[in-house]
């Protein structure tokens, strides 16, 4: 097994057992370790993921799907899925249905590791503060609002745009921390933050598209 994730999963105890996921680290952290240790192997499939995490399966793969917006040229190869999880939450849907062709796409076990250190300054601020705190925006109806909001964000990620990913993504990953670790306080926080990001987003696209319009006018 790899270093850091003995090191995620916590050291022996004396009486041979090992400390919990749940014990080890700030939350991302725990939660990559806990998908690694649910779901063994080389490659982890979105599939797996939504099996073995039932109804917390939504928030788990929305932030595993945020979590390569922190990365550099990655933002939009998850957008799709991020926007099909966001829509069957908004819907009311409990438990995730992936279709085929995205259950069967895979993260690297190596690559979640490096995901998971690759949270930001301000987020990993956030994490210290990530506690169970039930309240209205983890009830039914906060699961809704998250879902629409991570189906917009989705489309900020799939439409090209340059500084357009990062603030709804950012927001999205404090939301879905929140929602993971049952959290009402932090996914509130979160969704102020991704309807900020988002309409951050929306106005440079459409600026963009005005310019464009305006480009082709002056041309022809």
């Amino acid at each position: 097994m790899d270093g850091n994730m003995e090191a995620a999963l916590g050291a022996a105890t004396p009486g041979g057992s090992h400390r919990g996921a749940h014990d080890a680290g700030p939350p991302i952290s725990r939660i990559v370790a806990e998908v690694a240790l649910r779901c063994p192997g080389e490659e982890i499939t979105l599939g797996e993921m939504a099996e073995a995490f039932g109804d917390r399966a939504f928030g788990l793969l929305i932030l595993l799907l945020c979590l390569p917006s922190l990365l550099p040229l990655m933002a939009s190869v998850f957008g799709l899925p991020m926007l099909i999880l966001g829509v069957q939450m908004g819907m009311g849907r409990r438990v995730p249905k992936l279709p085929g062709f995205i259950a069967r796409r895979g993260i690297r076990r190596s690559d979640l590791l490096r995901l998971s250190g690759a949270s930001s300054k301000w987020l990993r601020h956030v994490e210290q503060y990530v506690k169970p705190r039930p309240g209205f925006f983890t009830s039914p109806i906060g699961d809704r609002l998250f879902g629409w909001l991570t189906a917009y964000v989705a489309i900020m990620l799939i439409l090209p745009g340059p500084g357009t990913n990062g603030p709804p993504a950012f927001g999205n990953i404090v939301m879905a921390l929140g929602l993971v670790e049952h959290d009402s306080r932090v996914v509130g926080f979160g969704m102020a933050l991704t309807l900020a990001g988002c309409v951050f987003a929306t106005v440079i696209l459409a600026a963009l598209g005005w310019m464009g319009v305006k480009a082709l006018g002056w041309m022809f």
